[in-house]
């Protein structure tokens, strides 16, 4: 086991309010080891380049939730200056990486593409181990295609992406959307951890899987 709980930095980005985290851990050897999950637009990756070096932490992961730009903008700044960093998306959501249309980019008349090489295998079922701690990825895709969420129930926490927000879901009007799917991904998936799992959403304040359950219009059917 390392030593210490892992510690989890929010850096959001103005333009659409999207949270990236730094997930990092105190490994064996004295240092710091850790996870960017979701770098996105703006000044949002020079910001956690500038954390990662005031910590001391070397970045072994970037994990994608899912393939819309806002989530996904930084990949290449990060990689460029961590060119040792595994960056990894899943399958379904791979394609969205180099297609404006798909990943929304187009849109908003950008037009924007990662560059960098990501591997399309952060299935369902997979155990990440971050200096000893293990985090499971779950199936909550709905939102995209193939949406994921990143959970460790040691560390009672699990980072949602753009599916389940406090107080709210993810939308299910977008290309490649599914809501029907994404309600069972929720009910599925995310319900049935501990009420006092901490949750980390795409946009927004964090909440707990309890007050979720209890309070959350859109899962008022849930059970």
């Amino acid at each position: 086991m390392s030593l210490g709980r892992p510690s989890i930095h929010t850096i959001v980005t103005p333009m659409f309010e999207e949270n990236a985290y730094v997930v990092s851990v105190a490994a064996p050897d004295g240092g710091r080891v850790g996870w960017v999950i979701d770098p996105g637009l703006g000044r949002q990756p020079e910001m956690i380049l500038d954390y990662l070096a005031e910590k001391s932490i070397r970045l072994e992961r970037i994990l994608l939730t899912h393939g819309h730009a806002d989530h996904t903008a930084g990949v290449d700044t990060l990689c460029r200056a961590h060119p040792q960093a595994e960056a990894l998306i899943s399958l379904p959501d791979h394609p969205m990486l180099t297609n404006p249309d798909w990943n929304l980019s187009g849109r908003f008349g950008v037009a924007f593409r990662v560059e960098s090489p990501v591997h399309a295998d952060l299935e369902p079922g997979r155990t990440l181990s971050l200096a000893g701690w293990p985090w499971t990825i779950l199936d909550v895709s709905g939102h995209s295609p193939g949406g994921r969420a990143i959970y460790s129930e040691q560390a009672g926490v699990v980072f949602t992406g753009d599916a389940l927000f406090c107080g709210s879901i993810g939308r299910g009007d977008l290309p490649g959307s599914d809501p029907g799917r994404l309600l069972a991904n929720i009910r599925a998936q995310l319900l049935c951890l501990p009420d006092e799992t901490v949750v980390y959403p795409g946009h927004g304040p964090t909440t707990t899987i309890g007050n979720e359950r209890k309070s959350n219009p859109f899962l008022a059917d849930a059970y």
